[in-house]
């Protein structure tokens, strides 16, 4: 049965009630008055032996302000929340259609000269019917892609012209010397001619107890090296030759540095390298010794602190020393040569650029040429030293 809401309807359990009394306004047109009701518009429930009155609890009433009275009981913050963003993604847009429309808006490659047009595909004179021909072209406006290659030697030689390249003065060896005197006693002059790497052994003089890490700086500067250094301790005493009542361990130096800038790909070659089983890194990837740990310097804008000895760094190579160890006390020739033929690795980028601390040293001054680098003490300890260096295109990096 179809209700309406302004039939006056009694439903009772004992249906003393049961005529349908006409609607206002419905086809009825002599409506009559529910004596129950006593001619008020009501839909009464008999519920639990009680009667209750439905449109006083449920009202439904149809407002066409709605959506904007929603808005205005926004509290203030959401609502300036709202019309903040709003104006922000029209400014966004804005400069989205703006830079599209107008290329003149944007800066230009110092390496081309001239203006673009808006569509690299339309030149100057041509239809639209004609750009068939250049949609395999990228854009111009993209240095990366297109480059002016005599633009470019024009501005290299207007560069050179104003500079004066003069061979630079290498320092003697004994004038490094005096100024690393620890460094020259600790590293030989010559190495073991059976190691591919540049390796000797050097005699330790530690008892059985002593802890060949407890003072490494590296140690010492960060948590996560400890555990490193763990797995080195415990292969330590297990890899000392004896001789004539002493111990010897064996030192190594890396036999070639990866340099270069940042963002050029040092840790993703770092990364393949590593998977040559004949090639082994140091226990950190990026030691930064030769620039920064020997002068003392752990972040640039510390300062300089206490300088990290030589043998410290040494130390990041004892896990290669050791299998090379085992190599050359091995019995068979098979088995040396297989183990000879590891080569150690470093991958500082650093060594390549980083040159804040030069000037604190060696009496370097910017008054004019710099008497020692780090290049210089490279080169007197491992003159054939093998460098990596990776560069990029400064646009792409």
């Amino acid at each position: 049965m179809r209700h309406c809401i302004n039939c006056c309807i009694q439903l009772s359990p004992d249906d003393s009630h049961k005529q349908r009394v006409g609607c206002r306004g419905g086809p009825h047109h002599s409506c009559q008055e529910c004596p129950a009701c006593k001619g008020e518009n009501k839909i009464v429930f008999r519920v639990d032996g009680k009667q209750m009155n439905l449109l006083a609890v449920l009202e439904v009433r149809a407002d066409g302000n709605e959506s904007w009275g929603g808005f205005l009981r926004f509290k203030k913050g959401k609502r300036c929340s709202l019309i903040f963003g709003l104006i922000i993604m029209t400014l966004v847009m804005a400069s989205y259609i703006l830079s599209g429309a107008h290329q003149e808006l944007l800066i230009s490659s110092p390496f081309h000269y001239g203006a673009f047009p808006s569509n690299p595909s339309l030149m100057d004179g041509e239809n639209p019917s004609d750009t068939k021909e250049h949609h395999h072209q990228p854009s111009v406006n993209n240095i990366s892609y297109v480059k002016d290659y005599p633009s470019i030697k024009l501005i290299i030689n207007s560069i050179t012209a104003r500079i004066e390249f003069t061979t630079r003065q290498l320092p003697d060896v004994e004038d490094l010397k005096k100024q690393e005197l620890h460094m020259f006693s600790v590293i030989p002059s010559k190495f073991l001619p059976s190691s591919k790497s540049p390796c000797w052994y050097e005699e330790f003089t530690g008892r059985n107890t002593t802890d060949p890490y407890l003072t490494n700086s590296y140690v010492l500067y960060s948590k996560r090296f400890r555990s490193t250094f763990d797995a080195l301790r415990k292969a330590f005493w297990g890899h000392l030759s004896h001789a004539n009542g002493k111990h010897f361990r064996l030192r190594c130096l890396p036999h070639f540095y990866i340099i270069g800038q940042p963002k050029c790909g040092t840790t993703d070659l770092y990364d393949r390298l590593r998977l040559h089983p004949e090639v082994k890194f140091s226990a950190i990837k990026e030691p930064h010794w030769w620039t920064r740990k020997r002068f003392g310097i752990v972040r640039l804008r510390d300062g300089l602190r206490d300088r990290y000895p030589v043998e410290d760094y040494l130390d990041l190579f004892d896990l290669a020393a050791h299998e090379i160890h085992q190599g050359l006390q091995a019995g068979s020739a098979k088995e040396q040569s297989k183990m000879n033929r590891i080569v150690i690795g470093e991958a500082s980028a650093s060594t390549m650029w980083d040159n804040n601390a030069w000037a604190f040293f060696y009496d370097n001054s910017t008054d004019g040429e710099p008497p020692f680098l780090t290049q210089d003490f490279i080169h007197a300890f491992q003159p054939d030293a093998k460098l990596i260096v990776m560069l990029r295109d400064p646009v792409e990096r």
